[in-house]
């Protein structure tokens, strides 16, 4: 499949299928990280006693962290079907790739911003963000 190419417009546009997504993953992160947290904490539990409670409870995070992972999965794979590029899974950050002056780069954009605002070159990350710059 061709990589698409977004004009800020067309981005922003995207925002309305890319969002729900984003923000889900997000959600999905959030929540993978409090399970990592616990599973550590019953791994050591069950060390100390060998098995009980904190047996049943492992099983049950480790399931759960199993399916919160392949809807993470999924939900990457749909933002890359609509041509976005997932940067950052915790911080919901996505490129749209794009061209200005002739050369390939990234507008950027992360949960929590309300518009595609800030483009940056290949491979800048977000700390070389700036702002939208130029007309369609």
């Amino acid at each position: 499949m061709a990589k698409r190419l977004f004009t800020p417009a067309e981005a922003n546009s995207a925002l309305d299928l890319v969002r729900p997504a984003a923000e889900r993953l997000v959600r999905l992160r959030a929540r993978m990280r409090e399970l990592v947290e616990s599973q550590g904490t019953l791994v050591n539990a069950v060390a100390g006693n060998g098995a009980g409670y904190a047996a049943g409870d492992l099983n049950a995070v480790q399931a759960e962290l199993e399916q919160l992972a392949t809807e993470a999965a999924d939900c990457v794979g749909e933002l890359e079907e609509l041509g976005v590029v997932v940067k950052d899974l915790d911080l919901g950050l996505l490129d749209f790739p794009a061209v200005r002056d002739g050369g390939e780069v990234e507008l950027c954009w992360r949960v929590g911003e309300d518009a595609v605002e800030h483009w940056h070159e290949l491979g800048a990350g977000y700390p070389g963000r700036k702002p939208i710059d130029w007309v369609e």
